[in-house]
């Protein structure tokens, strides 16, 4: 049996993974969540899963929630401390890192030290510190699994291959809500059009950046970390069904490809029970005929400006990465938030980057220094003082 801690439990990732965790009782038992600011939902999974340590955001929260569960055994903690018992926590044999933005990043470093395998769900943890969270997980011999549907199917499609076989990895997007809407047209977009992700339910962010293609971006700093390729052998490609999640090419010219429905809960459950596989007979099989017909188109690097940037700050290399990911988490929650239009989040993403000299990644302080510069940064320049904070699920 494996035993569980969840760093993001309210999210959507955490709410599939615990819906796994119902289905197989078996396979696996939770010890610690950590969650947001929904206390709700966090009250009925400590109520349905038992765990030895919780954790919320706010102080305020958890005392809400000792008082609201008084039979409650465990440990009801609070702020970056309790989010570090929970990853740290001594019985977790898998962190799924699951929260959303720079948020996950010390906790995850945490975890690697404690020596934890790590389900990893949070690209951005690995963009902001791909270099150095590497060199940790290869000190503590620890493995970083990646849940991403694109990420989690180059793993599948990676099995048994020597590296040196391998051309280029090519990660798919669904090129998101806007994908043949103009460019033109973009100006006027709403946040309520934005969030409608044509395949995948997602979170707010997540889905934004879907919107403006920086998730795919974010996904090829991540792969150049996860899997050790230079940007040069990262392609991205656009496939509107969302069917083929990702693609290694060989130097024969064989591709690899990895087909599902887009159920996160396969990705997931593939990754909770590596090297096993579930039997996840609730989900309906892929219908190849009733898909019909499997799209592919290159992405306008012109009209989804955030994808070129993700590339140019990986060429640039040290703290860019982490500047990038601040600079658009400010803009999205701007966005979110009704202050900027639709174009502006590239369009700062792109000033804040300009403005940044790399620095060499030499510890976590240095990439929290940079992260807190890129946040700044975009937050002058959209005249926000602090800005909207990020919405936690």
């Amino acid at each position: 049996m494996k035993r569980l801690a969840i760093l993001g439990s309210t999210g959507s990732i955490g709410v599939t993974t615990l819906s796994l965790v119902e289905r197989f009782p078996d396979r696996f038992r939770v010890v610690a969540l950590a969650a947001g600011k929904n206390l709700a939902k966090l009250k009925e999974q400590v109520r349905r899963f038992q765990p030895e340590v919780v954790s919320l955001m706010e102080e305020a929260d958890a005392e809400s929630l000792r008082a609201q569960l008084p039979e409650f055994r465990g440990e009801i903690l609070s702020g970056p401390a309790g989010v570090l018992a929970v990853a740290t926590h001594p019985d977790a044999d898998v962190v799924m890192a699951a929260l959303v933005g720079a948020v996950g990043l010390a906790p995850t470093l945490a975890a690697i030290r404690a020596g934890k395998t790590i389900a990893l769900a949070n690209k951005e943890a690995l963009v902001i510190s791909g270099e150095l969270m590497t060199r940790e997980a290869k000190k503590h011999r620890v493995q970083i699994l990646p849940v991403d549907s694109e990420h989690n199917a180059i793993f599948q499609a990676l099995q048994g291959y020597p590296r040196e076989q391998v051309k280029r990895i090519i990660l798919t997007a669904s090129g998101g809500p806007f994908l043949h809407r103009p460019a033109a047209e973009l100006e006027h977009v709403t946040v309520a059009e934005a969030l409608q992700h044509p395949t995948w339910k997602m979170g707010e962010k997540i889905t934004i950046d879907s919107a403006t293609l920086m998730n795919k971006g974010l996904e090829v700093i991540e792969a150049r970390w996860l899997f050790d390729f230079p940007p040069e052998q990262i392609s991205v490609i656009i496939h509107p069904q969302s069917i083929v999640h990702s693609m290694v090419e060989y130097k024969d010219g064989s591709v690899l490809a990895q087909l599902g429905i887009p159920d996160m809960a396969i990705p997931i459950s593939y990754i909770l029970a590596y090297p096993d596989r579930l039997s996840l007979s609730h989900l309906p099989p892929l219908d190849l005929a009733a898909a019909a017909q499997l799209t592919f188109f290159q992405p306008d690097l012109d009209k989804f400006a955030c994808l070129a940037l993700a590339y140019e700050a990986l060429a640039r290399g040290g703290t860019c990465p982490a500047v990038l990911n601040a600079a658009n988490e400010v803009a999205v929650a701007s966005f979110l938030a009704g202050q900027i239009r639709f174009p502006a989040i590239a369009a700062l993403n792109r000033k804040v980057l300009d403005a940044h000299v790399p620095r060499p990644v030499t510890d976590l302080e240095t990439l929290l220094e940079a992260d807190r510069w890129g946040r700044a940064q975009a937050r002058a320049a959209l005249g926000l003082g602090q800005g909207p904070a990020m919405r936690s699920a």
